[in-house]
């Protein structure tokens, strides 16, 4: 499609349809359109309000970073990651969940027989692996992800581990693999991801029904995804259909080239074999400055600098924050809410000297030690970017 009439397309695309369409029928409609938008460029969604349309073709949303004011996001501030179409239809009663591979006895399950499993519930920090791809310098190819692809919410559900223990895993299963509902375009590699046993068998991993107390909405994996706490989001497939309990990892695109970081630091643009990666798991150390917003003027006196932290499998133990380009550092005030693998919430309290302009730098510190890198570590697939945040800002 030439860009006059991707232009003239998109300008015919009201508001108002937006509104009330679907994902999948959008993602449909724009599929050979201008792929991805400007980070200030707000699209209405159904069920989403006011997030940063960066794809088109499968409709990738991200939260604004001013949205980080609540220790629980709400749902229809969650950011959305898509790797193909979502489902065009989910039937609730009609939906099975199965269960077989390296197992004694495979399973077939219902929402209903999920209800009859103990219920858990875990708060989660989800942050895509791609968050902050669009910041790297060189540029990268992928979604161009500011700093809002990551959000917290409640999930609960069942317990996976209960899940296999009923089917009872065999010794010679070693991976958990999960398969969604995702419709594959064309000749596109379906999205399945696979975990180890151990962090299948932990007591947190879910089969996820519910999010913030509701039940998951189509946009988050209706009626049931996997919830790997702590780890890259896509290890937490969306509308889960399938487990697989599996003797090794397992072998597919999105496990292998994809959603790996090379072994040893490389130079920007530098390519890497992928015997030379690992694949991707649990979450860096990192913080964001969610207000005041970048290159905003402010007036003098008392400003609040706040925003969230969060750290994977570890706990966030300190944030501090510069006004003065790193030269000096002073510590956050860290909120009361706190759970294991959710973001903490900070504030600190700063009066400028004078006015002028100011670049305000925020860095956690978790409970491994991990500080939060001046610079993130460049890889060709822009992931794991947790370089110290920083705003710029002009007092008046």
């Amino acid at each position: 499609m030439a860009a006059n009439s991707r232009r003239d397309f998109l300008q015919q695309i009201s508001a108002a349809a937006l509104i009330t369409a679907t994902p999948a029928a959008i993602s449909r409609a724009l599929a050979s359109a201008v792929p991805l938008v400007p980070q200030t460029q707000s699209v209405p969604v159904s069920g989403e309000d006011g997030l940063l349309l960066r794809s088109f073709r499968f409709v990738d949303l991200e939260t604004p970073v001013e949205y980080f004011n609540t220790w629980l996001t709400p749902v229809s501030h969650f950011f959305v990651r898509n790797h193909m179409f979502e489902p065009i239809e989910l039937d609730a009663h009609q939906w099975r969940l199965s269960i077989g591979g390296e197992v004694e006895k495979p399973l077939t399950l219902s929402l209903s027989d999920l209800s009859k499993f103990e219920a858990h519930a875990v708060v989660n920090t989800l942050e895509c692996a791609g968050n902050g791809r669009g910041l790297f310098r060189p540029q990268v190819p992928g979604i161009q992800w500011g700093k809002g692809a990551v959000s917290t919410a409640r999930f609960s559900g069942i317990r996976l581990r209960d899940l296999l223990q009923r089917a009872g895993v065999k010794p010679t299963g070693k991976h958990v693999m999960f398969r969604g509902l995702d419709e594959v375009p064309g000749k596109v590699p379906p999205f399945i991801r696979s975990i180890p046993i151990e962090k299948a068998l932990d007591a947190d991993s879910l089969v996820a029904t519910h999010m913030n107390g509701s039940p998951l909405t189509k946009h988050h994996g209706f009626p049931a995804r996997a919830l790997v706490p702590g780890w890259v989001g896509a290890a937490s497939c969306k509308w889960l259909a399938e487990i697989k309990v599996l003797e090794s990892e397992f072998v597919g695109n999105f496990m292998n080239p994809g959603y790996r970081f090379p072994n040893h630091p490389v130079q920007a643009g530098e390519a890497v074999k992928p015997e030379d990666t690992h694949p991707l798991t649990a979450l860096n150390v990192k913080s964001v400055i969610s207000g005041p917003a970048d290159s905003s003027n402010v007036k003098a006196g008392k400003l609040i600098v706040h925003g969230a932290a969060w750290a994977g499998e570890a706990d966030i133990t300190k944030v501090e924050i510069s006004s003065d380009g790193g030269s000096s550092w002073n510590a956050a005030k860290l909120t009361h809410e706190q759970d294991h693998y959710g973001w903490r919430l900070w504030t600190y309290d700063w009066t400028p000297r004078k006015a002028g302009d100011y670049t305000i730098m925020s860095r956690a510190t978790d409970t491994q030690g991990r500080v939060q890198p001046a610079a993130a570590e460049w890889n060709p697939s822009g992931y794991l970017n947790n370089a110290i945040d920083q705003v710029k800002i002009h007092v008046a």
